[in-house]
């Protein structure tokens, strides 16, 4: 099932995708689970998905606007320079332990939403990434059970505004601008992923292959991430991890190249989806 966050109008629901629109599963759940992740933290994907069956769209394509998979999301982890083309373009050394910095909830677009350029930076770059959404609570989980409590997976764009990114050792303020974390359009529930480390991730710019790899490329992979953030952090549904962007950034090519008002962006993993992007000044 692929489900999705959406806005109808002013209204905001989400919904089962399916051929010509989305089934309305705040329409029929909304008075329980007003949102996608309130859903998730209740434990009813197994009845959204039980109504969702055999039925056609309430809201018909062109009906609706894409809105972030988990607009309400409380959490954002993302992990950083987690490929090894990726780390080798960074100049960054191995470590033993996934590099983790947060990401917020305000930041993030939907599929076919402006990504935003902001007028402080000339240094907006591409990150496309595999997002995983949490489906079942747990602190301390084992590396051996890390895969139950997985919901589904998304494509994500970590936009990354270079210079604010590189002001200190942090990469928060980079991180951090309005408009610029892509998620979408919808989320692949895990019953339906036979094996996400055999997909293979494609970022494009202007219809330009710019970035390529296997999930199973991972430096850390998905189960040894869960496993670390929840050592520190107890992990809620509709919490996101974003598991790390391959090689092929704008920064690291040589004459380096950034996003501008006027290019498209897209980030399509074979499997999940294809989540796209016009960058615009704001």
């Amino acid at each position: 099932m692929k489900l999705a966050s959406v806005r109808v109008g002013k209204k905001e629901t989400y919904g089962a995708v399916v051929a010509g629109g989305i089934v309305d599963l705040g329409k029929k759940f909304g008075k329980q689970w007003p949102t996608l992740r309130q859903a998730l933290v209740a434990g009813g994907l197994a009845k959204l998905k039980a109504y969702a069956k055999n039925r056609k769209p309430d809201i018909k394509d062109g009906k609706f606007a894409w809105m972030p998979v988990i607009p309400d999301t409380l959490r954002i982890f993302c992990v950083g320079v987690n490929y090894r083309e990726h780390r080798s373009e960074t100049g960054r050394p191995d470590t033993a332990h996934p590099t983790i910095f947060t990401r917020f909830a305000y930041t993030q677009i939907g599929h076919e939403q402006p990504m935003i350029k902001p007028k402080e930076s000339e240094r907006l770059d591409w990150e496309g990434e595999l997002a995983v959404v949490i489906g079942k609570k747990g602190r301390r989980i084992a590396r051996e059970n890390a895969m139950a409590h997985v919901a589904g997976f998304a494509c994500y764009n970590d936009g990354s505004v270079r210079d604010y990114q590189r002001h200190t050792s942090q990469f928060t303020p980079g991180k951090n601008f309005v408009g610029t974390g892509g998620f979408g359009p919808w989320m692949v529930t895990s019953d339906e992923m036979k094996d996400i480390t055999k997909q293979t991730l494609t970022t494009r710019v202007n219809g330009h292959v710019k970035q390529q790899a296997t999930i199973d490329m991972l430096i850390h992979d998905i189960p040894q991430i869960i496993a670390y953030i929840s050592t520190f952090a107890p992990l809620e549904p509709g919490d996101v991890i974003v598991t790390g962007t391959p090689g092929g950034v704008g920064a690291a090519r040589t004459p380096p190249e950034f996003m501008f008002p006027g290019d498209t962006v897209e980030v399509e993993i074979t499997g999940v989806g294809l989540l796209r992007h016009a960058i615009k000044e704001g």
